[in-house]
């Protein structure tokens, strides 16, 4: 199945209604900074773990600055949106708001957030910091950064006696070749890798042919034909058996990440972002490996990868006191006792330096995770860009066609042209 990466839109029908209240245009002047006490709200979600950090994150930043109280406003994701939604339809945003991409042109674009002017992105490659731009203003701040990866299972690709190729000169067709290979020198029931068909597998490809999954101004960065030649990826996959049949990718993508076939030892790869490597590893028992997706031409330097924003930091642009709520943001993006404190939690940190601080304090995984990060920094291609209304549509239908792919219901040019068909109506 078309992974979303968990960035689909949970009961976007109800939020989009409300935020579509907000009225443009309504932000708030620039100000010096307030005099006397200041009290912020600042709205997040996250799991329990996330809770009781991000209050030692509160308490940190009112320490060094004892003028400013900061009360928090938390809950899980199902909820968190539809919540945001009425409070800024209702002018009673939060003033501090953690942002996800898949909303973040959306709000941008109807006036709801407040341009950070004031936050030192100095320390961010600057694919990054352009990441929370929308029309070249800076409504939002990364947290911490992702990267696509094809992660390995060393023991059944040892078992299988097949060689991976180096990944900073490995192709698509390596990738096809090598996963074919493993699965035939393979027990059944074992697949050289799991499903090469994400949303983020297809924006590198179409990255690496010219293109993209979207464009800056928000319509798809794709024609027919390049859909069609990923579609046509899929289908040589399929046939190669490179990767699983299309009932065992259905089955996989829904469920949980702890079931799914590289945590069962049952994909010798799959692509993966790599914030997902600790439970993957965990669930597996295996010390998985971190492998660079493939390029097109064999050359790390030109596969225009690109770091994922784990989410986001944003203000409302109604926030009475924008002075302290960027100092906020600027506190847990810079602040190295910000950094010890949220350690990966949010993404390996945007900040280069606070990523170098607390090194020897992750856990092997996120250690992991960070030297890579680092280690692809100067392989990146442009920013992607911020994800316009209905892009979680557009998602949903590539993925659609490509399962009609691998179930060989459609042929690959069948398929594309019927996909983009529905996502442009998706973007309208």
């Amino acid at each position: 199945m078309f992974r979303a990466q968990k960035s689909l839109l949970p009961k976007a029908a109800a939020a989009a209604a409300a935020l579509s209240l907000v009225l443009t245009g309504c932000g708030s002047s620039p100000e010096a900074a307030s005099e006397g006490p200041v009290t912020l709200r600042f709205s997040w979600w996250g799991s329990d773990v996330r809770h009781k950090m991000t209050e030692k994150l509160i308490e940190a930043f009112e320490a060094e600055n004892p003028n400013i109280n900061v009360e928090g406003e938390y809950g899980d994701w199902s909820g968190y949106w539809d919540k945001l939604a009425t409070q800024v339809a209702s002018q009673d945003a939060p003033d501090i708001i953690q942002m996800d991409a898949a909303y973040l042109g959306e709000y941008s674009e109807r006036g709801a957030l407040l341009e950070l002017k004031d936050v030192d992105l100095s320390k961010f490659d600057q694919p990054v910091a352009d990441s929370g731009k929308v029309d070249g203003k800076q409504y939002a701040v990364t947290s911490g950064v992702n990267a696509m990866v094809v992660l390995a299972n060393p023991s059944l690709v040892s078992a299988s006696g097949v060689t991976l190729p180096d990944d900073e000169a490995w192709t698509w067709e390596d990738l096809n070749d090598t996963a074919a290979a493993i699965t035939a020198a393979s027990p059944d029931g074992v697949y050289g890798t799991g499903q090469v068909n994400s949303d983020a597998a297809a924006n590198l490809w179409f990255r690496q042919h010219g293109k993209s999954l979207f464009t800056p101004d928000g319509e798809l960065g794709f024609d027919e034909a390049a859909l069609a030649e990923w579609y046509g990826y899929q289908a040589k996959m399929r046939d190669s058996k490179a990767v699983p049949p299309a009932s065992v990718i259905t089955e996989d993508a829904s469920a949980s990440i702890d079931q799914q076939g590289l945590s069962t030892n049952r994909f010798a790869m799959n692509m993966y972002w790599s914030n997902q490597l600790g439970a993957l590893s965990k669930a597996s028992g295996q010390d998985l490996e971190i492998r660079r997706p493939p390029s097109l031409e064999g050359k790390a330097s030109e596969a225009r990868q690109f770091y994922k924003s784990s989410m986001f930091w944003s203000a409302s642009s109604r926030t009475k006191h924008p002075v302290e709520a960027q100092k906020f943001i600027d506190f847990v993006t810079n602040n190295p006792v910000a950094g010890e404190i949220g350690l990966a939690d949010r993404g390996i940190p945007a900040n280069s330096d606070i990523r170098e601080a607390i090194a020897a304090k992750l856990s092997p995984a996120d250690a992991k995770t960070a030297e890579f990060i680092d280690e692809i920094s100067d392989e990146l291609g442009e920013a992607v860009p911020v994800p316009p209304a209905g892009s979680a549509a557009v998602v949903e239908v590539l993925g659609r066609y490509s399962l009609e792919v691998h179930f060989s219901r459609l042929s690959p040019q069948d398929a594309a042209k019927k996909a983009m068909e529905e996502a442009k109506s998706a973007l309208l």
